[in-house]
């Protein structure tokens, strides 16, 4: 393990973020270690307002099942994403009709989980990115400069057309104020943080900032990243398994969220990144 850590190069804070984003709080802030330590809660701006209707129905729901439904059902008819809304677009050379599914935050979480690098990993990093601000650290490959053959292959993945014909990017910001509103409400009301739990092979992906000492180090997460609430799971995917303390108000989704379970892991979270101590240790 610290003969890893030792070969790891350190990174610093330039080029962590967009000086501005959606959510109120300066990018260097909110990426920062001490807003994981004090944290504060976090609304993209214009959403709740915005969707006043789906609120009033979360607010009568008994439980986080009723709630989910409420939802799914606010998103079916705002988007037109259930099966039975689909559209028939002519094959362009040969006329003859196909399926086209229209895109949903359902079909790019489930990408998620089987390939974070995957065009769909790239639109939920744009779609972090561009709410709070956090440059991506990892896609397919280190980025580290804008001006680099891995932001450009980044680029082209989250811009891509076939993810963005139904406000891919609104109906993220409806998830993830639902989770945030689950929760407060039903999940962790009293909770300030969650500690979870994330296996990993190599430091590739996760920057090494700062070493506090043999186990414990500062690393800045890719600006979404996946944990596991379970450390054996963790294990699965890494002989190096990180713990981490993470904010409630940094969760921007988990596999208990809904019914409908997109994600392939059993407990599984989805994080917006930024620099955090962790507590790296063999299996």
């Amino acid at each position: 393990m610290t003969g890893t850590l030792e070969k790891t190069r350190l990174y610093d804070r330039r080029g962590v973020g967009h000086s501005i984003n959606l959510v109120g709080v300066p990018t260097d802030l909110l990426a920062s270690c001490a807003f994981n330590d004090h944290p504060t809660p976090l609304h993209i701006s214009g959403v709740r307002e915005m969707n006043r209707n789906l609120f009033e129905m979360l607010a009568r729901a008994s439980d986080l099942a009723d709630a989910g439904e409420a939802f799914a059902n606010y998103m079916m008819a705002m988007f037109g994403i259930d099966p039975e809304q689909r559209e028939d677009a002519p094959h362009q050379a040969t006329g003859a009709k196909r399926r086209r599914y229209r895109s949903s935050f359902l079909r790019l979480i489930k990408g998620w989980g089987y390939d974070s690098n995957g065009p769909e990993g790239a639109v939920l990093k744009g779609w972090a990115e561009s709410r709070f601000g956090i440059f991506p650290t990892f896609h397919k490959e280190i980025i580290q400069r804008i001006s680099s053959g891995a932001w450009t292959t980044y680029v082209e993945e989250k811009m891509s057309s076939r993810f963005h014909n139904n406000s891919i990017y609104v109906q993220l910001d409806l998830l993830f104020e639902f989770c945030q509103w689950a929760l407060r409400c039903f999940v962790m009301p009293q909770q300030s943080h969650l500690t979870l739990y994330r296996g990993i092979n190599s430091f590739d992906e996760h920057q090494i900032v700062e070493r506090i000492d043999k186990h414990a180090v500062v690393m800045r997460l890719n600006n979404l990243t996946s944990f596991s609430s379970d450390r054996d799971t963790a294990g699965c995917f890494g002989d190096t398994i990180l713990t981490a303390r993470i904010p409630v108000s940094k969760i921007a989704f988990f596999n208990g969220l809904l019914s409908i379970h997109p994600l392939k892991g059993e407990g599984e979270y989805l994080v917006i990144g930024g620099e955090c101590r962790v507590i790296a240790s063999y299996f």
